[in-house]
C-alpha cells in the first residue's frame, strides 16, 4: 500500500529531509504537480518548488521517518 504525505520544506530543511529519506530501505518520492523525484536526491528535491505543499509517496515503514514526517506535515 502507497502512503501519501502532504508536507511543507525551506530550502534550509531539505537537508534533513534527504538523511532522514536516505534511512529507509524502501523507494520514497516527493513532488509537486506533475514534478516527482527520488527524495533520496538532494539536488532533485532542491528543483521542487517549495511555496507549496510537497507531497511524498512510500511504501515501507520506518518510524524515524514516519516522525519527521508528522513534524512537517500539512492539514489537508
Amino acid at each position: 500500500m502507497t502512503m501519501n504525505k502532504l508536507i511543507k520544506l525551506s530550502p534550509n530543511q531539505v537537508n534533513d529531509f534527504v538523511c532522514a529519506a536516505t534511512k529507509c530501505d524502501f523507494d520514497v518520492d516527493i513532488s509537486y504537480n506533475r514534478f516527482t523525484v527520488d527524495a533520496k536526491s538532494i539536488l532533485g528535491v532542491f528543483g521542487l518548488d517549495f511555496r507549496k505543499p510537497l507531497k511524498v509517496s512510500y511504501q515501507g515503514f520506518n518510524k524515524d521517518f514516519e516522525i519527521y514526517l508528522d513534524q512537517h506535515a500539512v492539514a489537508c
